[in-house]
């Protein structure tokens, strides 16, 4: 079987715009810890562009380095040279996904994450069993035991990340949150899949400080998931269907406002998405074109709510999917500088991802583990009083990890942060 098929393959063109300067390689969180050329960007623009010739195979050891890509995209951040990375490991992860076979237990386990993870009504009904677990300290055995490690390294992981789950169901939020005071626009709000199930208080933070800002908030029930987890890992007919239903349920509306960073960066990416299907690349150019992320949103306006002091040292980290794939860093910065009292403070490493990267802290979790622990310790010699975190993902990385320091501190999303201050 040769190595790509010919339904979007890397494009040569963007392959061509590598110059190997290597100004990529210290931010890569897989060349920082491994060295290996082969697990930087360059070294897999090489693969990619070995994988085009016609007697090309994709071979194991190439599918590893792939794999081991978290498509963090701080290299794209970092290029001096505009190489899309991006565009290039998004073509070559559904490529991997058709062309190279997976073992039972992989398939499986990628069956079991999409299916309980982008489904929130499954998270919610299996948190009364997490909460039990937690109780039981059934999940911290899981999590340390060397048995599991050694021979489930994924349920372990899986056991580390698990939230926080009271028995008691989360309570919904409303359909509709009026505008305060006159009216600036309608804006939906995506509430996504693990924000909806395990964080609604962001998503309860989000829809008041929109409405304290003179928006009018629709949160409908679907779609259930934006398809940026199977998008990011490169399964492609998954992630068009729910992209589809997220463009019917939320395409009337001003302004498509996301609060996770994965889901954002997905929904911006629908225009590229959906280039190739003409019965759905303009309605997708135009949905993409309204995403905003709630801090772009707060950031482009001139307040009206009164912002009262809180009273905290913050460290803000930088998600990937908001710092590098879309390209925003100081609207969340901005917003955090404007609530009096409030100190922000910078780790070190920004640009070096956490290892949550969707599934990825699942999929691969000792360089996971190895990722999270460095991120913890940055954001631990801050000296802060809490974290600032705009994606949920992030979020379950740096608290399991600050867990396992003994160290752990709260982590706020900047809209729960704003709305402390508008609510003081």
């Amino acid at each position: 079987m040769p190595a790509f098929d010919d339904h979007r393959p890397p494009d040569p063109a963007l392959l061509d715009v590598c110059v190997h300067c290597g100004f990529c390689l210290p931010t890569c969180p897989t060349y920082a810890l491994w060295g290996e050329e082969m697990d930087s960007p360059r070294g897999r623009i090489v693969l990619m562009r070995d994988g085009l010739r016609d007697d090309a195979t994709l071979t194991p050891d190439a599918v590893e380095h792939f794999d081991r890509c978290l498509g963090c995209m701080a290299c794209v951040t970092a290029c001096p040279s505009g190489v899309r990375y991006d565009r290039l490991i998004e073509a070559v992860r559904p490529q991997v996904v058709r062309n190279h076979p997976r073992t039972r237990a992989e398939r499986a386990a990628t069956t079991l994450t999409f299916e309980l993870f982008t489904h929130p009504g499954r998270l919610r009904a299996a948190k009364p069993l997490l909460a039990a677990a937690r109780r039981t300290g059934l999940t911290r055995w899981a999590a340390h035991s060397r048995l599991v490690r050694r021979r489930a390294p994924k349920l372990a992981a899986l056991a580390r990340l698990a939230p926080p789950a009271r028995m008691r169901p989360s309570r919904p939020l409303p359909e509709v949150t009026p505008a305060r005071g006159p009216r600036r626009g309608r804006v939906a709000l995506l509430q996504g899949c693990v924000q909806r199930a395990f964080f609604g208080d962001v998503n309860r933070a989000t829809a008041r400080v929109l409405s304290a800002e003179g928006f009018e908030v629709y949160a409908p029930r679907e779609p259930r998931c934006c398809g940026a987890l199977m998008l990011h890992a490169g399964h492609e007919p998954d992630a068009l269907a729910l992209a589809e239903r997220t463009m019917d349920e939320l395409g009337g509306f001003d302004l498509v406002v996301a609060n996770a960073a994965g889901c954002g960066s997905a929904m911006k990416d629908y225009a590229h998405l959906f280039d190739d299907q003409p019965e759905w690349a303009e309605r997708a150019r135009a949905f993409s074109a309204k995403v905003r992320d709630v801090s772009q949103v707060l950031a482009g306006i001139e307040p009206v709510a009164e912002r009262r002091p809180v009273p905290m040292t913050v460290a803000y980290h930088d998600a990937c999917h908001l710092a590098h794939a879309q390209g925003v860093r100081e609207e969340p910065r901005a917003l955090l500088r404007g609530i009096p009292g409030l100190e922000l403070v910078e780790p070190a490493e920004w640009e070096l991802c956490c290892g949550s990267a969707g599934i990825y802290n699942l999929t691969q979790p000792e360089a996971g583990d190895e990722l999270g622990a460095r991120k913890a310790r940055n954001l631990l010699d801050t000296r802060a009083d809490a974290i600032a975190s705009g994606n949920p993902g992030c979020t379950l990385q740096i608290a399991a990890h600050l867990a396992e320091a003994g160290r752990p501190l709260p982590i706020y999303h900047p809209v729960e942060l704003l709305a402390m201050s508008i609510r003081h």
